[in-house]
């Protein structure tokens, strides 16, 4: 069977930047099992798996605007100290949920300075290609009502 829309897709893959540094894989681990044409997956790589079979093994780099998206400057913001109050100790590296022109979401503090903290609220991978080592474990139609949730059931699932 090829991968196509409604059908539950089981892949191991290892993720690499182009300086070649591995930012995940499930290698060693159980193979990740999506919905494809659900949107559960980032877009560069569900093009790219469209029409595969299990056992196909393939390399893939997906550019941003297939993946993350570009690193959008103005999500990047000088917080004063003050918004922050009640928090003894603010870091680089530590998330945060805030309310952003999009909704709700996560903020990422990437400075600290007597001027203020500064957040990014991109995704950490934006404007990064990403690299994709692929090996496509199985492939099967997907239920009706995996279907209908937009999503494969399996373990931990809470329908």
């Amino acid at each position: 069977m090829q991968v196509a829309d409604n059908t539950a897709v089981s892949i191991h893959y290892t993720l690499t930047n182009d300086d070649g540094e591995v930012l995940d894989s499930s290698i060693g681990d159980e193979a990740m099992v999506y919905l494809h044409g659900g949107g559960n997956i980032i877009q560069g790589l569900e093009k790219a798996l469209h029409g595969k079979t299990a056992g196909d093994k393939f390399t893939v780099r997906v550019d941003p605007e297939e993946a993350y998206g570009e690193l959008i400057e103005e999500l990047v913001q000088v917080l004063p100290r003050a918004m922050f109050e009640g928090i003894d100790t603010v870091e680089v590296g530590m998330q945060f949920h805030a309310d952003v022109s999009a909704g709700s979401g996560i903020v990422t503090v990437i400075a600290v300075s007597d001027d203020g903290i500064t957040i990014d609220g991109n995704h950490p991978l934006a404007g990064v290609a990403l690299n994709f080592d692929v090996e496509v474990v199985g492939v099967r139609a997907a239920t009706p009502e995996e279907a209908s949730h937009g999503h494969i059931h399996g373990a931990g699932c809470n329908h």
